[in-house]
């Protein structure tokens, strides 16, 4: 029976209420799928664009379904309910589970997901519209259709970045929207029961997803760090999704190395990371001129203000990061204040938790010495800080004589996405001096000194204590042999992203346009 004609005030306003739950979860959904993707895989625009574009068209298959549906109205939506409530809910560990397979088990397994959700949410719509227009003008169903999944879809974009995923991290937040389907399958299986063509069975099935999910979302932080441990080699000893980023730092069971990944890339460990931080530091501390005022950007981890905490000239240290929980963290927490010898709690250390773009573009404090420690630029939102705009920012706020030094990657990984930096601070009216070391944790790194005085001493005298440097090691840095040497690369802009596009496809061997 589906005599939805008969509807009362109180199914109206739950069917109403159904779509804007739909919308909801929908987006959510589609949020979930997009931000593992960009998570495991890099190149957000791409991930996001790919999730969203699926979605949609998935949504316009489900909508063409929906009319070959005429009869048992209501016992289809909340069929759909159920079913939504169980992939959409084991969306997020799924995907954790299958990235250590092969990459193309990977993406059939993201791409199965994103259109089997979205042709079920896609045929919802059409059908809680034919019931409410039973009730109402198709006119006014529309309308009141459209309003409420344009509401909903607004209040689940919101709900994600600013609550779901730092609240519950992925995995939950997955089994949570899954939990608001299924909790919706049942509140219209008890108000709509005399519509129902087989009412008893489907309350039961209905229940016991619920049920089901209940159960999942209780157990969501055992089956996190179980998605996490299958992703990880070592034991996790920290992890926490910020609003920013998700940062996890693991020991190893057989080394007790430690690690610091953030949002899946690897950091530093514990075990060579002078070689790099020493790297970074010491070559650009050495040159003549002033030292006592010094920024850093990124560095949260206070690696860097450890080695430049060796020279007595300087004086004020502005370390800016984005995320206030790294800070907090490495300057607390045992394990990494063993490695950076307390640095971030030093008194000529002033941390600024904000945008490193932000920070710059505006007046203040001119610098003798700029230190880039930033992830590699495998996004749009990194991208900028390695853009001709910015490195033309940058200038602003370095003193006469002063130089820059940023990480660049690795000139033999990503040998294009290096020469492109170097090109690009040339092309901000920086004269340049690139260099590279052995880091065994990530191979042979890179990285480049910007000067706005003109050229580059090509000696470095390392006069400060150090493992790894010596005056001596810089002098072979600074070749590059035939299989890394510079390459013919274009200008990286705010507005031609060119690098991050080069950096995905030397990483993934992939053609990204």
């Amino acid at each position: 029976m589906d005599s939805t004609s008969t509807l009362d005030r109180k199914q109206l306003i739950i069917l109403l209420i159904s779509i804007l739950i739909v919308a909801l979860c929908g987006i959510a959904y589609e949020l979930i799928i997009g931000t593992i993707s960009s998570y495991l895989l890099g190149n957000s625009v791409y991930q996001f664009s790919l999730t969203i574009g699926l979605f949609m068209f998935a949504m316009g298959i489900g909508s063409y379904l929906s009319k070959f549906f005429m009869k048992n109205l209501v016992t289809s939506f909340i069929i759909v309910e159920i079913v939504i409530s169980l992939i959409g809910g084991l969306s997020s560990i799924l995907l954790f589970m299958a990235f250590p397979l092969i990459t193309a088990m990977y993406s059939l397994i993201m791409y199965s997901l994103i259109l089997i959700i979205g042709t079920l949410v896609g045929f919802e719509i059409p059908i809680l519209t034919r019931i409410l227009s039973r009730k109402d003008s198709l006119r006014q169903s529309i309308a009141n259709v459209l309003s409420l999944d344009y509401t909903g879809a607004l209040i689940g974009s919101v709900l994600f970045p600013l609550v779901l995923l730092p609240q519950l991290g992925l995995v939950r937040s997955s089994f949570a929207i899954g939990l608001i389907n299924a909790s919706t399958a049942v509140v219209n299986t008890i108000f709509f029961k005399s519509h129902l063509k087989y009412p008893k069975t489907i309350t039961a099935i209905s229940v016991f997803f619920l049920g089901l999910l209940i159960i999942l979302t209780a157990l969501g932080t055992h089956l996190t760090k179980f998605a996490e441990n299958h992703l990880y080699f070592d034991q996790i000893i920290y992890k926490k999704q910020t609003h920013y980023q998700k940062i996890v730092y693991t020991q190893s069971l057989i080394t007790g190395e430690h690690r610091l990944f953030i949002d899946g890339h690897i950091q530093f460990c514990d075990r060579d990371e002078y070689r790099y931080h020493e790297a970074l530091v010491h070559p650009v501390m050495s040159l003549p001129g002033s030292r006592e005022n010094i920024l850093v950007l990124g560095g949260g981890d206070g690696m860097a203000i450890r080695e430049i905490l060796k020279y007595p000239q300087v004086k004020r240290i502005h370390l800016v990061d984005i995320d206030p929980e790294i800070t907090r963290f490495c300057s607390t927490f045992p394990e990494i204040t063993r490695i950076n010898k307390g640095s971030l709690k030093d008194p000529k250390v002033s941390i600024f938790n904000e945008d490193a773009f932000t920070y710059a573009n505006r007046p203040g404090t001119l610098y003798d010495r700029i230190i880039i420690d930033l992830p590699d630029p495998h996004n749009e939102a990194l991208n900028k800080l390695y853009s001709r705009e910015y490195y033309k920012i940058l200038k602003m706020r370095m003193n006469t004589g002063s130089y820059m030094v940023t990480q660049s990657s690795s000139p033999f990984y990503t040998r294009k996405s290096f020469w492109c930096i170097e090109k690009t601070m040339q092309n901000a009216s920086l004269s340049t001096y690139s260099y590279k070391v052995t880091v065994p944790t990530f191979g042979i790194w890179g990285f480049h000194i910007g000067s706005v005085s003109g050229k580059i001493p090509d000696t470095f005298d390392i006069q400060v204590p150090t493992q790894f440097l010596n005056t001596t090691t810089m002098k072979f840095a600074g070749i590059f042999e035939n299989d890394i040497a510079r390459l013919n690369v274009p200008v990286n802009s705010i507005m031609e992203p060119k690098l991050y596009i080069l950096y995905l496809q030397e990483l993934t061997g992939s053609n990204i346009n």
